[in-house]
Formats: structure tokens, C-alpha cells, sequence
């Protein structure tokens, strides 16, 4: 992992601890070493489980996600200290396993370098070199049913709570 990314941390990916690094233009993550279950069975059989498949594991290895691929961020409690930190990219999602405290920065971070917040090394903020244009007004779905399907579909993504997506619902019911 080189030394000029923005964040450094431990997770805990598909089963093995992975190193990860977050770069202004890409998400690295590293797995290493041999997992809990095969060092168990090499211990069990007395090696001979670890000389028959060897000693490095098959899925360890690095993997990349380029920033501009992010389409979302999205943190969810993995039990007592723990959070998950999903990030969907086109074709690929990851989960990192973090602690409760670390996950809100990563979030912020990720979320940050998807918006263009955060410039590249020897690059003016985006404010500065490109001027703002108010955006259009996203069109709307035609019909309610469209309108609540595209609800559904943004919090089974995750992206609206319950609470958001039941609210939202009885607005456009009311409308009709």
C-alpha cells in the first residue's frame, strides 16, 4: 500500500482481514495470509492438510475499485463493535468490516472523492475551476406506481430507511 493515500485501515473481507487503502482516485484492499479455518485444520491433521492445499490461501490478493465507479456508500451495524461499510461500484460491491467509531470517516471520505469534494494532488478544488450550473429539476415518474416502485427500489438499496420510504409513500398515496 503505498504511502500517499488519504486513509489506511484493517477490515475484515469475506472471511479474511484485508488491508485497505484509499487513494483520490481508487479504493485498494489487500488479503493476506491463511484463515482461522485452514490454520485450525493444518493444526488438527499435523500439517498434512497444509502441505496437501499449501500455505497460501487461494483468494488472498489485492483488489481495486476506482472512485469514479462508486455509485454508493452506505454504513450498517455488524453486531456489538463492528460496522459495515458497503460500497457499491458498477459490477462489484464490497463490504469493509470496521469498527463503530472508524466508519463514519470512511463513509465521509468515500462519499467526498465520489461528489468531487476532494481535489487530486496538484488539482484547484472542482468549485474554483469549473463554474456551477444550477441543475435541472429531476423529472418525475409519470405515474404513482412509477413513483413507488422507484421508492421501493432506493430502499431496498439501502439509500432511504424504512421510515424515509413509508413517509414518502403516503405522500404520493395522498396525491392520488
Amino acid at each position: 500500500m503505498s504511502s500517499n493515500a488519504l486513509m489506511t485501515f484493517k477490515s475484515h473481507i469475506e472471511g479474511k482481514n484485508a488491508d485497505v487503502a484509499i487513494y483520490h482516485d481508487r479504493v485498494e484492499w489487500e488479503r493476506r495470509g491463511m484463515s482461522a479455518k485452514k490454520l485450525t485444520a493444518g493444526l488438527l491433521t499435523g500439517g498434512a492438510s497444509l502441505l496437501a492445499t499449501g500455505v497460501r490461501s487461494s483468494d488472498a490478493g489485492t483488489e481495486m475499485i476506482p472512485v469514479k465507479n462508486i455509485s454508493s456508500v452506505v454504513t450498517k451495524r455488524d453486531g456489538l463493535m463492528y460496522t459495515k461499510v458497503v460500497v457499491v461500484a458498477s459490477g462489484n460491491t464490497i463490504d469493509f468490516r470496521v469498527p463503530h467509531d472508524a466508519a463514519p470517516g470512511i463513509k465521509a471520505l468515500l462519499t467526498d472523492l465520489v461528489l468531487g469534494k476532494i481535489p487530486a494532488p496538484g488539482q484547484a478544488p472542482s468549485v474554483t475551476t469549473h463554474p456551477v450550473h444550477a441543475a435541472a429539476p429531476a423529472p418525475q415518474p409519470s405515474t404513482p406506481v412509477e413513483q413507488l416502485r422507484q421508492l421501493a427500489e432506493l430502499r431496498d438499496a439501502g439509500i432511504l430507511s424504512e421510515e424515509e420510504f413509508a413517509a414518502k409513500k403516503a405522500e404520493i398515496l395522498a396525491r392520488m
